[in-house]
């Protein structure tokens, strides 16, 4: 399938794609902003994505109090750039932290997430809704078209079971990360810890994980995040 070259554009987003009538629908939030924001009127062209892996150029054909439709008419396939990668993210102290290392991760491809409550996570709360909101405005912005998926953990030990090699991120480790040591037909879980490292039980839970660091000062753990997803 045909891709798109994207630049300068305002991308929306929708998952009421129906491409057997060929029509979207769009509501909310994100149907006041073409309508309202962005000054969109009938048969006019806007860019979709249903944030599993399509971006549509559509034409509005509909205008409705809440809600618009709108005629597909090219549809265009991407990629996921890492799909066999997942980032385990503990709580922060700091939730504004927390949610910026998030949004680049997002904007520099990465779409898998589990957050987890580390044994020296200073306790907060998790707004599931607020950061998925935050993300698919990544995603927009950066103009992608793989939403993130994220979950949330209890414990570090709950990652033991999860099927994939775990690469764990320590300070101690002799070992530099590069994107190298990853092979493209395995899962793997990269492991961040809390502000205050990961406690001896943390690390006994995750087996024989490999660990490497990635400089060699101490970085903020939205440091390390982030460099992470750049060296990816």
């Amino acid at each position: 399938m045909e891709t798109l070259q994207l630049f300068n554009i305002e991308l929306y987003y929708s998952t009421a794609v129906n491409t057997n009538s060929g029509v979207i629908s769009i509501e909310g939030e994100e149907c006041k902003h073409i309508l309202n924001v962005m000054r969109h009127n009938l048969d006019d062209e806007i860019y979709v994505t249903n944030g599993a892996g399509k971006i549509f150029t559509c034409q509005i054909t509909q205008i409705n109090k809440k809600s618009l439709e709108a005629n597909i008419k090219n549809e265009f396939k991407y990629e996921e750039r890492f799909p066999k990668i997942t980032f385990c993210i503990p709580v922060l102290r700091n939730n504004d932290r927390l949610e910026f290392a998030l949004e680049k991760c997002t904007e520099l491809g990465v779409t898998n997430f589990i957050v987890y409550k580390a044994k020296r996570s200073v306790a907060r709360g998790f707004n599931q809704k607020r950061i998925e909101k935050i993300l698919t405005s990544a995603m927009k912005q950066s103009l992608l078209s793989w939403s993130s998926k994220i979950n949330f953990a209890n414990s570090i030990e709950e990652f033991a079971s999860l099927p994939g090699d775990k690469i764990v991120f320590e300070q101690n480790s002799n070992l530099y990360f590069d994107n190298k040591i990853l092979k493209h037909d395995k899962n793997y879980f990269l492991i961040f810890g809390p502000e205050g490292g990961l406690t001896d039980e943390e690390f006994s839970s995750l087996g024989a994980s490999d660990k490497y660091k990635l400089a060699d000062n101490r970085l903020r753990s939205e440091t390390a995040i982030m460099k992470a997803a750049s060296l990816l």
